[in-house]
């Protein structure tokens, strides 16, 4: 399959993808800003992809050892590769794995806190989309919401942090289930492409075994009115600088 090279400026973070295959978007830059994690933590990324969370994290500081878990034997190649690229092989690690059935050895309890920007849509939801890595990284065909709560669950120790970045349209669906799983529902976020429209998105923060009672933030606006696709100032905080080719 024919790759790009991609190079994320503001965080020094060359990205191997696939041309035509599953390529990232704003939604983990998000999940990441979003995310209050701190300096001595154990990050596990469930469905990784091409290691982006984990590396942005590692960047950012937020956390000392991080770990992506992805499905998809090319994403694994490819995400291992970056990390080798941005000179992270020490303290970022992927690893192949399904969010149903987690690696024999990870230990329930030992993470400090969970990440994941999973698969948004039924596959009963709009057309499928073509290729098997799009496929499978858009659409709930090797796992659902629930196998991803669960193993969040399984994975974080007693008032460990779970962060996500879901569809909008979901998000009752999102917090029941997170309740069910008792990752307690903490801070909300809702993501609007521009003001008045609708919000697409919804990040969220969980507490395993937390106390009830959530903070609704201000809704973040991505882009500015009457301007295209300019992004708003806090956007472009977030994006540090837009997608470069390298290659």
């Amino acid at each position: 399959m024919m790759e790009t090279l991609d190079y994320l400026q503001g965080f020094d973070l060359q990205l191997p993808q696939a041309r035509d295959g599953y390529r990232f978007s704003l939604d983990p830059l998000l999940l990441c800003d979003f995310a209050e994690i701190g300096v001595r933590a154990r990050v596990v990324d469930l469905g990784t992809g091409s290691g982006i969370i984990p590396q942005l994290l590692a960047r950012a500081g937020k956390g000392r050892e991080w770990l992506g878990l992805e499905l998809q034997p090319a994403m694994v190649e490819r995400a291992r590769r970056s990390v080798s690229l941005n000179g992270l092989a020490d303290v970022v690690h992927i690893e192949a794995g399904d969010v149903r059935a987690l690696p024999d050895d990870w230990r329930g309890e030992s993470v400090d806190v969970v990440m994941t920007n999973p698969p948004f849509r039924p596959p009963t939801r709009g057309r499928v989309s073509s290729g098997v890595e799009r496929g499978l990284a858009r659409f709930e065909l090797a796992g659902g919401l629930s196998d991803f709560l669960r193993a969040a669950a399984f994975l974080l120790k007693n008032g460990g942090r779970f962060y996500i970045v879901y569809l909008a349209e979901r998000l009752a669906e999102l917090l029941d289930g997170m309740r069910t799983y008792r990752l307690e529902p903490k801070r909300l976020r809702l993501v609007h492409s521009r003001t008045g429209a609708a919000a697409k998105l919804v990040l969220v923060e969980g507490r395993k075994n937390g106390r009830s009672g959530m903070t609704v933030a201000a809704p973040l606006i991505v882009y500015q009115a009457g301007k295209g696709r300019e992004y708003t100032a806090e956007a472009l905080r977030i994006v540090a600088v837009s997608l470069a080719g390298v290659s």
